[in-house]
């Protein structure tokens, strides 16, 4: 569906660093005048919020953790991705669909063609022809190992969630979900070796951009 803003994801396991570049792109746009929205899934507005908060925090089973990821999504979709896109706001979102996907299909073993199925139901209402969410125009991947993931986690001042707490091997189920996700979407998604300095991984992350014409 044609839109007059840009929607940027930004999808990678825990540990990878992918968020701590989220606002100094924010920056580099507005420095060029754009308008820019930023956040963050699950969350993004209050109800998601505090369905974040349970996802993180309580127990539950794949569906479930699904079902409220995917309502999550639809409020968020319906209150500020769709708004702001309407608008001509360059979206940032620390996480979108790649996530789910990678984490509650891959990394829990949850069955894909369920997802597909609240995908569509997610987006019920909404001009997008196929039914499905609309896509980001770009996705940066940040893509480390999971043994170094869990060493960045280790470190981390801040107790670990019901997420980041999970064993190695969940992560690397999760990291080849993303891998998976990025060889059927070449040209949406961008690989960003997240591994390097982190001056190195900023300078990946705004190269795809001027790639895209979208900074210079």
């Amino acid at each position: 569906m044609s839109r007059p803003g840009l929607f940027i994801s930004f999808e990678g396991i825990d540990g990878a660093g992918k968020s701590s570049h989220v606002e100094g792109l924010a920056s580099a746009f507005r420095a060029q005048g754009r308008r820019v929205t930023v956040s963050r899934e699950p969350g993004g507005t209050p109800l998601a919020e505090k369905l974040r908060a349970l996802l993180l925090t309580e127990r539950m089973d794949a569906l479930t953790e699904s079902l409220l990821i995917f309502a999550a999504r639809r409020d968020h979709l319906c209150q500020v991705i769709e708004p702001a896109l309407a608008r001509g706001d360059v979206v940032l979102c620390d996480r979108f669909t790649d996530s789910t996907f990678a984490y509650q299909g891959a990394g829990r073993g949850f069955d894909h063609e369920t997802l597909a199925i609240l995908e569509r139901m997610t987006n019920m209402g909404a001009a997008h022809e196929d039914g499905l969410l609309p896509e980001p125009d770009l996705t940066l991947w940040f893509d480390l190992a999971p043994e170094r993931a869990a060493e960045r986690l280790a470190g981390a001042a801040h107790r670990p969630d019901r997420f980041e707490a999970q064993p190695v091997e969940f992560f690397r189920r999760v990291a080849r979900g993303y891998a998976d996700r990025a060889a059927a979407a070449p040209r949406r998604i961008v690989r960003i070796d997240a591994a390097q300095e982190r001056h190195r991984v900023w300078q990946q992350l705004i190269d795809a951009l001027v790639c895209k014409g979208w900074l210079w």
